[in-house]
């Protein structure tokens, strides 16, 4: 492989719009019913979220190698790290460029926004790290749901929308909250996958826990509850009822939960992890266009 390609593959490209989709959210949500758009603090956003994604995911690839959790006879992609495509150290060296290069989006958007973005980029730093890293990775426990929905949720829908408008809102809050579920059902379908070898290596996650097939109705509930959480979201708040533009998207889950439910097999779920983002993205899309229409 050439080293662009195998860089690409440690990215995790598939994982990446459960960081663009809930700046895509808060920001729509800021130039929609707040009436405030700036360009350049939205690129920054973007920037310091893909990097922090990015990170995080060359941080895991790292970890997971060293404890043992990513081997030969994992279900997923080759990890570059487990799969001898980088040395460590190098692996170890981008994910520091990498949430460096956040870190100098997150300076831009200190000055444009105010210092609680320096809270809110060091927590999902540490939160990237910690995930399978540190002397107790939470993502070891069964609690890497719970990070994702709070860090791809509810911190990325209403820090996109506060460095717009420089003020934390409730309705920011509500809206993110199917958006976080939706980025948690990426995770779970990876978590179905390599439970297994997981299990062997120690890897406690909530698949694991729960067992394959009590994760699996977890997984279907989740999606599920975010489609019928979106009118509930809109009566709520008073937002603008084409919010509910989001459910358009419904179609795409059926496919999807079948797939998890009855296959087992690397390839099929390998692409239910890329329709799961396919899924987050189209409905996040939907909704961004509908708080635009406010």
């Amino acid at each position: 492989m050439g080293a662009l390609s195998v860089w690409v593959k440690a990215s995790r490209p598939k994982t990446l719009p459960a960081a663009l989709a809930p700046v895509a959210v808060g920001t729509c949500l800021a130039a929609g019913p707040a009436n405030t758009f700036k360009p350049l603090v939205l690129i920054a956003t973007i920037i310091g979220a893909l990097f922090i994604q990015i990170g995080t995911n060359l941080s895991n690839d790292y970890e997971d190698a060293r404890r043992g959790a990513d081997t030969e006879d994992r279900l997923g992609p080759v990890r570059v790290t487990a799969g001898g495509l980088v040395p460590p150290k190098y692996v170890l060296y981008a994910t520091w460029i990498a949430f460096g290069i956040a870190a100098l989006a997150g300076v831009y958007l200190v000055i444009e926004a105010g210092w609680q973005l320096i809270l809110i980029g060091a927590a999902s730093i540490v939160a990237g790290v910690l995930y399978t890293g540190g002397p107790r990775p939470y993502g070891y426990v069964g609690l890497g749901e719970v990070f994702v929905f709070l860090f791809f949720g509810v911190v990325a829908v209403t820090g996109s929308y506060f460095v717009q408008t420089t003020v934390f809102a409730w309705e920011a809050v509500a809206v993110s909250i199917p958006v976080g579920l939706l980025a948690c059902s990426l995770l779970m379908v990876n978590n179905i996958r390599d439970i297994d070898t997981d299990r062997r290596a120690g890897k406690k996650t909530l698949a694991v826990r729960l067992g394959r097939e009590k994760m699996r109705t977890v997984f279907s509930a989740t999606i599920l509850l975010a489609f019928v959480l979106v009118p509930i979201v809109w009566l709520a708040t008073g937002l603008t009822a084409w919010m509910n533009l989001a459910l358009v998207a419904i179609p795409l889950w059926p496919p999807l939960a079948r797939t998890v439910r009855e296959r087992t097999d690397g390839a099929a779920l390998n692409k239910a992890l890329g329709e799961s983002a396919r899924l987050e993205l189209v409905f996040c899309v939907l909704l961004s266009i509908g708080l635009l229409l406010a």
